[in-house]
């Protein structure tokens, strides 16, 4: 006796892929971008790629090219004397670099359980530092002309230090210049 195999989900081409279960993020995420992309339409645009993160409940993002590395959160050691924005130093496959937290420099509030904490290593010139941030969202190409000039109505620590504004679903997103960072650190000015 022959028996049929069970028909299982056709896929191909015309077809969509199953949904993830809910419970599953990372394939939640995945089903989001290939739903996201089927509407792309391809324009020819400047685009600008950026590391976006979250500090506390704000979202803030840096150039790509100004951020070296994305480390996860290793162990990080004090240095006694330093400014409370200096949460210490860590090893980076043999070099020392600090670790500044960036929440304390911009006057946002860190999330006190970030678990998905990450190390941006920032490089600038000569300069190279780590600023820790609470959670990297995405690190996306976004079209220059969809930044928008950063509000008049900014508190200190933020004037001066955000080039631009866009938009995401989950709300506004900052846009620093880590070299205004670096250099308002080295002024006093954070």
């Amino acid at each position: 006796m022959v028996t049929e195999p069970e028909a299982g989900p056709v896929t191909g081409p015309g077809t969509a892929p199953p949904r993830p279960d809910p419970g599953d993020e990372l394939g939640v995420i995945l089903s989001q971008r290939r739903e996201g992309r089927q509407e792309i339409v391809n324009v020819d645009a400047a685009t600008i790629q950026l590391v976006i993160f979250v500090i506390g409940d704000q979202q803030f993002a840096l150039p790509g090219a100004q951020v070296a590395e994305i480390l996860p959160l290793a162990p990080i050691f004090p240095v006694p004397g330093c400014p409370p924005a200096v949460e210490g130093v860590m090893d980076v496959r043999g070099n020392i670099r600090s670790v500044l937290r960036l929440g304390d420099l911009l006057g946002a509030a860190h999330h006190p359980l970030a678990r998905h904490a990450a190390i941006l290593l920032g490089r600038v010139g000569d300069q190279e530092s780590g600023l820790r941030v609470d959670r990297v969202v995405d690190v996306t190409p976004v079209i220059l002309e969809s930044l928008i000039p950063p509000p008049d109505q900014l508190p200190p620590p933020l004037a001066g230090l955000v080039t631009g504004v866009f938009q995401r679903p989950e709300g506004p997103v900052l846009v620093l210049d880590m070299e205004r960072i670096f250099q308002a650190w080295q002024d006093g000015r954070l």
